[in-house]
């Protein structure tokens, strides 16, 4: 087998290389015989196995989409390099060999051709709009016209900062309940296959009348066990079902009206909304973004229907005369206390973008302290369903022993 090795003699010289041998053990014995003792070696197959396992982590950050820390790193790092003068094909260069997602440098290296052929950044960034978004498209475009884009990449930049770390402290919020709930059907899963067959077996022997919720827990250890590929089958149904209510474009309407009207969790959806579009809106409006077309980019980067609705109309309401505050007022029900207001207080004074920055800030700190308060309230919520869980199976397989010993007296 040829094996590529790294090998030290006395005087601690390195040498690298490849030869053939039968094993380690005899490769080891080649290079001792020339005065060198062998560090790492590495046959032919684990190499294949080697590269096989890159090729495939490859593939999958190929699935995978281009994430908001590296397009911030890209903004952060453009803007700087746009200051000091550097041209942008040099720039996009330099950038795709920076980032660590092989996509996005893909993407990077496309667009530096688009823009050495002629076209404008914006227009070049438009051939991935799955990577860019309206909301980075628009901006980018103004700048380029009022010949400011390195001030519009640090609104941008700005903007997407705040929305990572939003978004960063909602699904961290949802990471404790999520682990504990894996653990918990995994748990059940092992307690099912293995122990409660043992203690039916026990039950079956001593011929004791089961309860209900006992006959209920056998029966499902049974299902598990005994008919395991319909088990998995249906497991794997769920697992689409869920998949598809929460990705289903068809299914958006159904979800942001049920993430409306969840008692704990409504308010923070539409702090959390409130905040993205504020934020949005006073970044397009200090890029110069017109009002009619910054509404209509920032319906389209909220996520609720409802949100986006009330967005988009009010873009047409804007259009035909009225002022912002009155087209968004038929949903009021939407926005928390106080956003309808603060915007009519910037329209007054000529400061919207400004009012809307500051109003922005104020719901990504409420948000934030709200999901810490969530997450507190969900543990003790968790805990109550754990032990409600293994309190049935506990009272369940014990119930039949009960009986047998209240028989023996």
């Amino acid at each position: 087998m040829q094996y590529s090795y790294v090998a030290k003699n006395l005087k601690g010289e390195e040498e690298s290389g490849n030869l053939e041998a039968q094993g380690k053990d005899s490769l080891a014995r080649l290079l001792k015989q020339r005065g060198f003792f062998l560090v790492t070696a590495k046959g032919e197959d684990e190499n294949q196995t080697s590269r096989k396992f890159k090729f495939n982590l490859k593939f999958l950050k190929e699935l995978l989409g281009v994430s908001l820390a590296d397009k911030l790193f890209f903004t952060r790092n453009l803007e700087i390099m746009i200051k000091t003068g550097m041209p942008l094909t040099r720039a996009f260069e330099i950038l795709a060999t920076q980032t660590k997602s092989a996509k996005f440098g893909k993407i990077l290296i496309n667009i530096r051709e688009h823009i050495t052929k002629g076209d404008s950044l914006s227009s070049a960034l438009s051939v991935y709009p799955q990577v860019f978004s309206s909301l980075f498209q628009e901006t980018i475009k103004i700048g380029e016209e009022t010949g400011k884009l390195d001030e519009s990449l640090r609104i941008l930049a700005l903007q997407m900062e705040k929305e990572h770390t939003l978004k960063s402290k909602v699904a961290t919020a949802m990471v404790y309940p999520i682990i504990v709930l894996c653990l918990t059907i995994g748990i059940g899963i092992v307690m099912m296959i293995f122990a409660v067959p043992k203690l039916k077996q026990t039950f079956l022997e001593l011929k004791v009348k089961l309860p209900f919720t006992t006959r209920v827990v056998l029966w499902l250890a049974d299902f598990i066990t005994q008919q395991w590929w319909l088990a998995l089958i249906v497991g794997a149904i769920l697992v689409v079902v869920l998949f598809l209510l929460f990705t289903n474009k068809a299914l958006k309407k159904m979800r942001s009206w049920m993430a409306l009207k969840i008692p704990l969790v409504a308010p923070l959806v539409k702090k959390i909304n409130s905040a993205l579009m504020l934020r949005t809106l006073a970044s397009l409006f200090k890029s110069g973004v017109p009002i009619i077309r910054s509404l209509t980019i920032a319906g389209g980067s909220l996520n609720n229907y409802y949100f986006q609705q009330a967005l988009l109309q009010a873009s047409v309401n804007v259009e035909k005369g009225q002022k912002l505050t009155e087209a968004l007022r038929e949903y009021e029900a939407l926005f928390t206390g106080g956003v309808l207001e603060m915007i009519e207080v910037g329209e007054e004074t000529g400061e919207t973008p400004n009012v809307l920055q500051k109003l922005a800030e104020f719901y990504e700190e409420d948000v934030a302290a709200n999901t810490e308060r969530i997450s507190s309230v969900i543990e003790p919520f968790m805990i109550l369903i754990i032990g409600g869980i293994v309190g049935f199976f506990a009272i369940s397989m014990m119930q039949p022993m009960f009986s047998l010993m209240g028989g023996i007296h």
